[in-house]
This record gives structure tokens, sequence and C-alpha cells, in this order.
């Protein structure tokens, strides 16, 4: 198949680590979502598909076509001024995005379309309706959830909610990564027969166990994410000061270099650490390299993420491939991929107390970390590894083609935002 990918903001390049990448992971905007995107289209080609991922210029100087690997190819796509931009700026842009899309795909018509964000999916459904383009959607996050959680805080575009609903209803099938975005999506109005749940995957190979000692030190507590507050990392540092003895708490995520002393977050986020008193027992090291991740895994004894609200969560994943057991709150993806007791161990949402005791009695049963990382490991190359995945969204761009029915009406006329 011919596979056109729309991953507006969230470029695959930001998950290379040779140099070529245009962000780093933990950063505003790079996260589970690049790692998704380069993952799936490298999978997808490795079994002989086509695939070109479309992504918004944020460079002027960067190549219009990059080729990400065998099969693979990253299309930039002019839409907007070629610099940095929030996503939440994006919506005004999409128009523009469309047009080039229209375009690009009346000279090489993809068979697919599979649109990841919502506002993605709004320029992949404006191009793929006058070309006869069918279009799956992974939304990834959504806006409804968002808004419940962040409230006043929310930066999403006022009509998101609304649009997604739209959306879901018109795209050709939407791809849900776990069993609570079906409920949420039904919540919206979306119908259950368009909806099919694959997971995200994770590279076992990257994240893979090794046998070596045990590194010197203190016991080791991770998380991995961006640090804005809904991740949780403070519930994290709380749950640290109650836990006795000299485990150490990595936090690896937020701005990169010189930028980390100064974001706000991160000021937070030790002004906290200072105020529990464990401030020389969080170390935040900021945005980190792709390529350094699966040792970061390795090196931790238990990997710890309690956000308050999670649309899927590739972390846990990740640690569960290296072997490492995972204290995860009960929210979102977290709820399906670590199995309570077999995996890790869940926890209620911003408990600290709760946290604490469940890394604590990791931390001191050396035998029951171990037992949770075998079967961790055991899960995911059952269910998580990235050929599986990938195999599982070929069949639903198959049953799309199969029962292809005609897409609704034009997004522009919704958005306001045509070309």
């Amino acid at each position: 198949m011919r596979i056109a990918m729309v991953s507006e903001h969230a470029s695959p390049l930001a998950v290379r680590s040779d140099g070529a990448g245009h962000g780093r992971l933990g950063s505003v905007d790079a996260g589970g979502q690049n790692v998704h995107v380069h993952a799936l289209a490298e999978a997808l080609a490795l079994v002989g598909h086509e695939v070109v991922v479309h992504t918004r210029r944020t460079d002027p100087h960067t190549p219009d076509q990059v080729r990400l690997a065998s099969g693979v190819v990253v299309d930039h796509v002019p839409a907007g001024p070629a610099v940095e931009l929030a996503k939440d700026d994006l919506l005004e842009h999409m128009g523009a995005f469309a047009a080039v899309l229209r375009d690009r795909w009346a000279l090489a018509r993809p068979d697919v379309a599979h649109a990841h964000f919502w506002m993605s999916g709004l320029a992949a459904l404006d191009a793929g309706r006058a070309l006869g383009v069918p279009v799956v959607q992974t939304f990834h996050a959504l806006g409804s959830v968002k808004r419940r959680h962040q409230g006043a805080a929310d930066t999403s575009p006022p009509s998101r909610v609304a649009l997604e609903s739209d959306l879901g209803a018109q795209v050709d099938r939407v791809v849900a990564t776990c069993a609570d975005e079906v409920r949420e999506l039904m919540a919206l109005g979306v119908p259950t027969t368009n909806v099919d749940v694959v997971p995200c995957g994770v590279d076992v190979h990257r994240f893979g166990p090794d046998d070596r000692p045990r590194r010197p030190g203190p016991p080791r507590v991770l998380t991995v994410s961006r640090l804005v507050p809904r991740k949780g990392v403070d519930t994290a540092i709380r749950a640290l000061a109650r836990i006795p003895g000299d485990a150490e708490l990595v936090v690896a995520g937020g701005p990169a270099g010189p930028q980390l002393a100064g974001d706000p977050e991160v000021v937070r986020l030790q002004t906290l650490a200072a105020t529990e008193g464990v401030a020389d027992r969080v170390h935040l090291v900021g945005a980190v390299d792709p390529a350094a991740v699966p040792e970061l895994m390795r090196d931790a004894d238990v990997v710890v993420q309690l956000p308050t609200y999670e649309p899927f969560g590739l972390v846990p994943l990740e640690a569960m491939a290296a072997g490492r057991p995972v204290v995860a709150a009960e929210v979102g993806g977290l709820a399906d991929t670590v199995v309570d007791g077999v995996t890790g161990l869940h926890v209620p949402t911003g408990d600290p107390e709760a946290a604490a005791r469940a890394l604590g009695s990791l931390l001191a049963d050396p035998a029951a970390r171990a037992r949770l990382g075998r079967a961790g490991r055991a899960r995911v190359l059952e269910h998580y590894a990235w050929d599986r995945v990938a195999a599982a969204t070929a069949d639903v761009y198959r049953d799309v083609l199969d029962s292809r029915s005609p897409v609704g009406p034009v997004v522009a006329e919704m958005t306001g935002v045509h070309s």
C-alpha cells in the first residue's frame, strides 16, 4: 500500500539521534506522538508498504523531503511561518496544509491517509475528500479529556471538542489506542462501529533488558515525561519524600541545556523538592537524546509515571520492555498496559502516600522487581512489539479499503480555515 501519514506538529525526525532531528524527547511538543509516527512508519515499510509522512515545515533550511528509512520519506509541508509554533496555535494554518496535501496527493495519490492528532485529521479529510483518499484517524489525545482535567489552563482552540466530534464521525475509521479512549469517543458521539483499538508500540530491541551488574549508588526511581503539571512529577517528588532511606528520583524531560534552569515548571518542582526536604535526591536532567533513553531505563530500579490523565503513555511500555517494574497511576492507557501486581503496581492519581507505599515496597524487594520486570517484558513482546502493532494497523487500512464509504462534508466549511 501507499500510505500517507499526516502529523502536522510531531515530526518523526525528532526521534532521530544522528544529528538530523529537530527536537529532543521531553521538550514541549516532542514526545510520544513523534515516537509513534516514526516507529509505525518504519514498521509498515519493513513489510513492503510505501510511507510518506507529511509534517509542517518549521525550519526554512530543512530539505523538502528527508528519507527517514528505506520506504519512508518525511515531507515538509509549508503551512504558516517556517518556525516552531506551539501546536495549539496551528489551527489557522490547516487550510494551507490541506491545500499542499491536495496538490501532492493529486500527483501521487496514496491508497490511504492516516492522520495523527486532530488538526492533522482536519487537513487530511479536507484534502482526501477531493481525491477520494480514505482517511484513518488517530487522535493521540482528546480535547474533551484535556478540558476536563485542565479547565481554564487548557490552551486548546475553543472549537477543538466540537471539531473532534465531527471529525470522528466523518473519517473512514478511528484507531483508538486503549479502552478508555473508546469510552471517551462514545461520549463525543463517535459510533463504536467506526472505531478499532490498536495500541501504541515499543521497540523491543532498543529497550531490551541486560544482565549487567547493578550500577553503584542509591536506589533509583526514574520518570520520563514532558514537564507539564498534568504529568504528576510533583506527586513523584512528594512520594520520594515519604520513602525512608536515600533513594533518588531522576526526572528526564523538559527544556534542554541552559534553558532548564529558568523553566517555570522546573523552578516549581525544585522549590517543591526543597520544601519536601529531598532537593539533594531529585535530579532534573532536562530533555534527553532518544538514544539515551534505553540506558536510563536499565539504570533504574523502578520507573514511575503518575499523570492526572494520560491518553496512552509510551514510557511504561519502554520500561516493561527493558525489564523494569512500573508504578503507574491507573488512568487512560496506563490502566491497560500496566497489569497491577503482574508487571507493576497501580496507584490512585494524585496520591503521594499510595505512590510511596508502592515504590517503597518494590525498592525493598529485589525479587519482586525482577519478577514484575520479567512479566512486563513478556507482555510487551506478546502485545506491543511494533511488528504486531503495524500488522494490526495495516489490517485496519485494508478493511477501510474493502468497505469504503463516502466521506462527509468538507471540513473547511466547519472550521472556516478553507485555503
